[in-house]
């Protein structure tokens, strides 16, 4: 539920898994098959000698310069760029405001001020954590405010205690939910994710078994 671009994500890790596969099996046939260290012995220098002739001959007018480093240089400052976007992408999607309302929305009486009313994430966070606080078979929650097919959605984590019964924390925290829309005025998408970890076996509180 946010704005990391996951299908490109995987494909690189596809592409990027298969060359190193590649190149390891490579590495471990030219270690361990004999023919395949021979093919490499007589392949490479020969190799190396034409790609010195191609960039011999592909030299700037007056220059030693060949233009395929200017071209080599062109792609790697192309892949920079990809690679400052990619990781500019990644995780985004958070929201600091649930809802909001226009500044030019009509007035209830003719005494109210003109102004705008929003509620923050961090309000809803606080909220729901109280009403949670007293939970013994709860560890921690948090709450983020994520935008989600165009619209503002809340992610709600709950770690759970050993042995707690995750239906009946489901139940009580969709409750929790719809108390929290009716004292807003507004209603939005909840993804409830329970937990269960480290933190949760090494908790000093009490126990839900």
């Amino acid at each position: 539920m946010n704005g990391t671009p996951r299908a490109l994500n995987r494909i690189l890790i596809f592409v990027f898994g298969i060359l190193l596969l590649a190149v390891g099996v490579l590495l471990l046939l030219l270690a361990a098959v004999p023919a395949v260290g021979a093919w490499w012995a007589s392949w490479a220098p020969a190799a190396s000698l034409r790609a010195g002739d191609l960039f011999a001959t592909t030299v700037f007018p007056g220059t030693r310069v060949s233009w395929l480093w200017a071209l080599a240089m062109a792609l790697l400052v192309v892949i920079i760029l990809c690679m400052v976007w990619w990781m500019a992408h990644q995780g985004t999607g958070r929201q600091d405001l649930v809802a909001w309302s226009s500044p030019t929305a009509e007035r209830g009486s003719p005494d109210e001020a003109p102004g705008r009313v929003a509620i923050a994430a961090s309000a809803v966070d606080q909220a729901i954590r109280g009403a949670l606080m007293p939970r013994k078979d709860l560890v921690g929650s948090s709450v983020a405010a994520v935008e989600f097919e165009g619209k503002i959605a809340l992610r709600v984590r709950v770690v759970a205690r050993q042995g707690a019964d995750p239906r009946a924390i489901a139940d009580d925290v969709e409750h929790l939910i719809g108390a929290m829309d009716l004292v807003f005025g507004h209603s939005c998408p909840v993804l409830l994710h329970v937990a269960s970890g480290t933190r949760s076996r090494f908790s000093r509180a009490e126990r839900v078994r």
